[in-house]
């Protein structure tokens, strides 16, 4: 049977990685990789250092066996309050498809808009990027990445660069996970949900560190582990569903998977989101947008939320993102959670004694021109009113650490010389963030060998997993009088959604119902633009979760006339009761290519996920649940955890 087949190979994986090894306590010595791209090193009493501070002598922020809180505190006592400011933003930049550092005409996706990362070293001391649209070949970002690391190499004290990522390990179809150009790819988050085995989550993450680390991300910007409790909210595709205790088991097998038991320099820094949740905004609208309404909490359930990121904490998460809402009426001011002393100092830092870097969402000082008279405001919710410079205050003041998509560091120097920001608050955060760099090893060997990275990513075990993942995940709904699997090369099929060279590798593909034996539906879970000008926002999955209007008409018109089988892709969950009643077979996929949707439809491996959401039966049951908790729509259509098996 082809499922226990694809639990041998998870088991397989997962016991020839195993966890990554720590580093051992014996004399370490500089990488003959870094030793090889280093173009200034020294000797002193016969020991090879890397002389980033180029003065001929081993300072102890360079010495790869000192202490890591010694080398901090050298290096903090060298930093100028400049260099320091710079430690604090992390821009978005962009990556040549040749891997050059100059800013270019040809560069694509939405950091080709800003200042090459360079440019930022030069000017503003910076040294954390974020990067989206990479090269299509994964090499060439490693070639960018180095040639970035040698250039920052050559800046006063030489303090290494640390690049960050949004997930790229995802067959998806939504504008939160970047392009999964070379990379393995999987079902999403939800989907590993469906599945939960631990295990798997563990084998994903492994991958995920594996294939970063050829190219040089070193901080994941996830895991998400918001709970979808609001159906309506457009980044229920990153989480893992709305049951904090479902979300905490993954999370901990998340965080394991790229961090290992400790943070070291086989480790992906985790910068795990949204504190304190994300999930329950009103009417499921996003506060990335002035549309947003605020959190809020009808059912008095915000402790639920945390219940994920209590389990992050126990894993020694590196970072922690606060999202954009305002927690209404849960703390003496109603402003965004980055703002916010009573959620960063409060509970994070003091409650849960936090201590590593806490970085803010990205956007919350400037506004962003999107066109002609369209400006995305910054999200300063409730602190709209403040000024940039105020804005920067009053978040170091709550207690974070970093200005994620930001590029002002000349604000923080404002401050100080204003006397309103003393330079031993931002020391407090300097530590978190050179600290980290040091775990990750990135003064000794911030390096990758280019010449490894095809072996690297995208191996054939890799892409196996991910395939298996895409399947198992998917989640049958309806099997009417055991409708499927169909079987193989019998049947005349009518498709929607679906490439029809890969489909004819299973069936006969005819042009019109009439012809057919069986119409196959891959659906998307339906959303309505919300009413804004701002074309980012335009493209967030809002709105209501049913068909509507003319398209529901004419799904139900063609399901009329021959027996259909509907594959719907939940990116939320979506309201189905019409297309559910008429449908011989209704199956949910969390991210699949067409092929591997086939190969469960034509029964060459079989479903395993069950629901990590319910389904509700209604949109005015939607409506009239409440928006902080879990599964408690009125009759939902179905429940969470459902799911069949073929028989």
């Amino acid at each position: 049977m082809r499922v226990f087949l694809n639990y041998a190979l998870l088991l397989s994986i997962v016991a020839t990685w195993g966890c990554q090894s720590e580093p051992g306590m014996s004399e370490k010595t500089i990488p003959a990789l870094a030793l090889e791209k280093t173009t200034l090193k020294a000797e002193a009493d016969g020991t090879t250092f890397r002389d980033l501070n180029k003065n001929g002598n081993l300072d102890p922020y360079e010495d790869i066996n000192a202490p890591i809180e010694e080398r901090v505190e050298d290096l903090l006592s060298q930093m100028t309050v400049e260099e320091k400011a710079g430690l604090l933003f992390m821009p978005g930049v962009g990556v040549n498809e040749d891997g050059s550092l100059e800013k270019s005409d040809k560069a694509k996706g939405p950091g080709a808009r800003y200042p090459a990362a360079i440019e930022n070293i030069d000017n503003g001391k910076l040294n954390h990027f974020n990067v989206w649209t990479i090269p299509e070949d994964p090499k060439m970002m490693a070639v960018w990445y180095n040639n970035l690391q040698a250039y920052a190499e050559k800046s006063r004290l030489g303090i290494p660069v640390t690049i960050a990522s949004d997930p790229r390990h995802h067959f998806s179809n939504t504008i939160f996970s970047m392009a999964a150009d070379g990379f393995t790819q999987f079902c999403e988050t939800p989907g590993l949900a469906a599945i939960g085995n631990d295990s798997l989550v563990e084998a994903f993450a492994n991958i995920v560190r594996e294939e970063y680390l050829a190219v040089g991300l070193r901080v994941a910007l996830h895991p998400q582990i918001d709970l979808a409790t609001e159906p309506r909210w457009s980044r229920i595709s990153g989480t893992f569903g709305e049951d904090a205790a479902l979300s905490a088991r993954m999370v901990t097998a998340y965080i394991k998977g790229l961090q290992g038991e400790s943070l070291n320099e086989r480790s992906i820094a985790c910068m795990t989101k949204h504190f304190p949740g994300g999930g329950p905004q009103k009417e499921g609208l996003d506060p990335h947008f002035a549309i947003q309404k605020g959190q809020i909490y009808p059912g008095e359930n915000f402790d639920y939320h945390l219940i994920p990121f209590e389990a992050a904490f126990k894993m020694n998460t590196a970072s922690i993102m606060p999202y954009y809402g305002i927690p209404t009426g849960q703390t003496d001011e109603d402003v965004a959670m980055a703002y916010n002393k009573a959620i960063i100092t409060d509970l994070l830092r003091n409650k849960y004694q936090y201590d590593g870097v806490v970085c803010t969402d990205w956007g919350l000082l400037t506004d962003v021109p999107m066109g002609p008279d369209v400006i995305w405001p910054a999200r300063a919710w409730g602190a709209e009113h403040l000024s940039e410079a105020e804005r920067v205050q009053k978040i170091i003041d709550a207690g974070c650490d970093q200005f994620g998509g930001e590029n002002c560091p000349e604000l923080v120097l404002q401050l100080v010389e204003a006397g309103k920001l003393s330079e031993e608050r931002i020391d407090e955060s300097a530590r978190r963030l050179l600290r980290q760099k040091f775990q990750l090893g990135l003064f000794d060997n911030p390096f990758v060998d280019e010449t490894q990275v095809g072996e690297r990513i995208g191996k054939p075990d890799y892409r196996k997993l991910g395939d298996v993942s895409q399947q198992m995940a998917m989640t049958l709904l309806k099997n009417e009088a055991g409708t499927l699997p169909l079987q193989p090369n019998v049947h005349k099929v009518y498709i929607e959604g679906m490439d029809s060279s890969v489909v004819a590798r299973y069936a006969t593909v005819v042009d019109s119902p009439e012809e057919a034996d069986f119409a196959i539906l891959r659906l998307n879970t339906p959303w309505y633009p919300a009413d804004t000008k701002n074309p980012f926002a335009l493209s967030f999955h809002h709105g209501d979760l049913n068909f509507q209007g003319k398209e529901q008409a004419r799904l139900m018109e063609l399901m009329g006339k021959v027996p259909t089988i509907v594959d719907i892709y939940l990116d939320r969950p979506a309201v189905i009761p019409d297309i559910a009643g008429a449908s011989k077979a209704l199956i949910a996929d969390f991210g699949a290519s067409d092929q591997n949707v086939c190969e469960v439809l034509f029964g060459n491996a079989r479903p395993q996920g069950k629901l990590p959401f319910e389904l509700p039966s209604s949109m005015e049951a939607v409506r009239n649940q409440l928006t902080d908790v879990p599964y408690d729509s009125e009759d939902p259509l179905y429940k969470f955890g459902y799911g069949l098996n073929y028989k």
